[in-house]
C-alpha cells in the first residue's frame, strides 16, 4: 500500500509546477495544500494507479483513500475521490458512514466537498434513498462543509428529478445560513432541482425571496426562463 502510495505522490511532484499551483489558491479564501498539478494530470494519474490495484478490492482501495485524504494535499483528495466513485457498483450501506467521517475530519475547502460529495455521496444515495434523511442531519451541523455537503450531495439526484421534497427540507433548513459557500452550496442544489421540477422550485423560491439570501437566490433561478427570473428578482 505504501509503496503504491510513494510512486503517486512522487508522479504527482513531477508534474507539478508553480503557475498551477499560484493559480489554485487564487480559488480559495482559505489555505489550501497543493502540489500545483492540473486536474486533467490528476486525474489520470489516479486512473492509472486505480487500474494497478489488484482486484478492484473495496477495503483496499477504502484504506488508500484514507491515507490519501490524511495528507491534507488537494491533489490528493481529489484522487481519493475519483477512486471511491470508482467503487460505487461496490457500494454497501455500512459505506454511508465511511463517506460521512470522510467530510466531517478531512474536507476543508469547497473543492474536495464538491468532488466528494457530488459523485460518491450523490451515487451512494441513488442506491440507498433511505439515507437521505441522515442529510438533515448534516445541514444542522456545526461543520460549514457538512452543511454545504448536505445540499452538494443532492446535486446529481436532483438533476435526476429525484427527492424533491427532501431538496427542499435541507433548502428550509439551511435558508438563512450566515456563511456564504452553504448559500451557494443549497442554491446550486436548488438550480440542479429546477431542471425536471422548474415550476416547484420557481414557487419555493417566490415563498421564500423576502428572507432567502441574494446570493442563493440568484444559484437557484440561473437556469430559468427570463421571464420568471425577472419576476424572482423583483423586490
Amino acid at each position: 500500500m505504501n509503496t503504491l502510495l510513494n510512486k503517486l505522490r512522487k508522479e504527482l511532484k513531477q508534474n507539478a509546477d508553480k503557475k498551477t499551483k499560484d493559480s489554485t489558491k487564487r480559488f480559495f479564501k482559505e489555505e489550501v495544500k497543493s502540489y500545483g498539478v492540473k486536474t486533467a494530470v490528476v486525474r489520470k494519474i489516479g486512473k492509472r494507479y486505480f487500474s494497478d490495484i489488484k482486484d478492484n478490492d473495496k477495503k483496499l482501495i477504502f484504506d488508500l483513500c484514507e491515507q490519501l485524504w490524511l495528507s491534507g494535499y488537494l491533489e490528493e483528495t481529489f484522487i481519493a475521490c475519483n477512486w471511491s466513485y470508482y467503487m460505487r457498483k461496490k457500494y454497501e450501506p455500512k459505506d454511508f458512514r465511511i463517506f460521512e467521517e470522510w467530510v466531517k475530519k478531512y474536507v476543508t475547502n469547497w473543492a474536495s466537498c464538491d468532488t466528494l460529495c457530488n459523485h460518491t455521496v450523490g451515487s451512494f444515495l441513488e442506491m440507498y434513498p433511505g439515507y437521505v434523511s441522515e442529510l438533515m442531519k448534516w445541514s444542522r451541523s456545526q461543520n460549514r462543509w457538512m452543511r454545504r455537503a448536505s445540499a452538494v450531495s443532492l446535486i446529481i439526484p436532483a438533476r435526476n428529478g429525484k427527492f424533491l421534497s427532501d431538496i427542499l427540507g435541507i433548502a428550509d433548513s439551511l435558508l438563512l445560513d450566515e456563511d456564504d459557500l452553504v448559500r451557494k452550496g443549497y442554491g446550486w442544489m436548488l438550480k440542479a432541482a429546477s431542471e425536471p421540477h422548474q415550476m416547484a422550485i420557481f414557487d419555493y423560491v417566490m415563498s421564500k425571496k423576502a428572507v432567502m439570501p441574494r446570493t442563493a437566490l440568484r444559484y437557484a433561478i440561473e437556469k430559468m426562463p427570463k421571464n420568471l427570473k425577472r419576476k424572482a428578482m423583483e423586490k
